[in-house]
């Protein structure tokens, strides 16, 4: 039996054009100063996308962990002019990410063992480079609609 190259983090970002994914050094964990780090890359990557038609609001969507939490992020966020979006305290249903371009790739990746980090970001990222635009969008317009079934229902699961 071959050993697995063991557990990492990364971070993704995803919008209707794309997705952007941090992968983190072995060791590191997400907190407010590396996040809010990672928060400028992003708004650098998305005005290089849209080749300086980048306008100066964002609407931007993240869970409630204390990374994304955190004072010096909030703040950050403010700089950079990302305007947050409430989220529910605990809405598995809307955590669209799981549902929707990362759905398939755990499903492609479940049973398979890799031998480094390089091997799962390969994989991953041969996986994760094939959806078109319109993929991106589909997820934009999902959550949309899930929002509205969970403000319908006063917060309750929705499926």
């Amino acid at each position: 039996m071959q050993k697995s190259a063991g557990k990492f983090l990364a971070l993704i970002f995803w919008d209707q054009d794309g997705i952007l994914i941090d992968y983190l050094p072995k060791g590191q964990t997400i907190n407010a100063d590396y996040y809010s780090s990672l928060l400028v890359q992003l708004k650098d990557i998305l005005k290089e996308k849209h080749c300086g038609k980048f306008t100066k609001r964002v609407l931007f969507l993240h869970d409630n962990a204390p990374p994304h939490q955190a004072l010096g992020t909030q703040k950050k966020l403010a700089y950079l002019g990302f305007q947050c979006l409430d989220h529910p305290p605990y809405p598995p249903d809307l955590s669209l990410s799981d549902h929707h371009p990362l759905s398939g790739l755990k499903k492609q990746l479940k049973g398979h063992h890799f031998s480094s980090n390089t091997e799962v970001i390969a994989a991953a990222e041969t996986r994760l480079d094939r959806p078109s635009s319109e993929f991106f969008l589909i997820g934009l317009q999902k959550l949309e609609q899930w929002a509205e079934k969970c403000i319908e229902l006063y917060g309750e699961y929705v499926e």
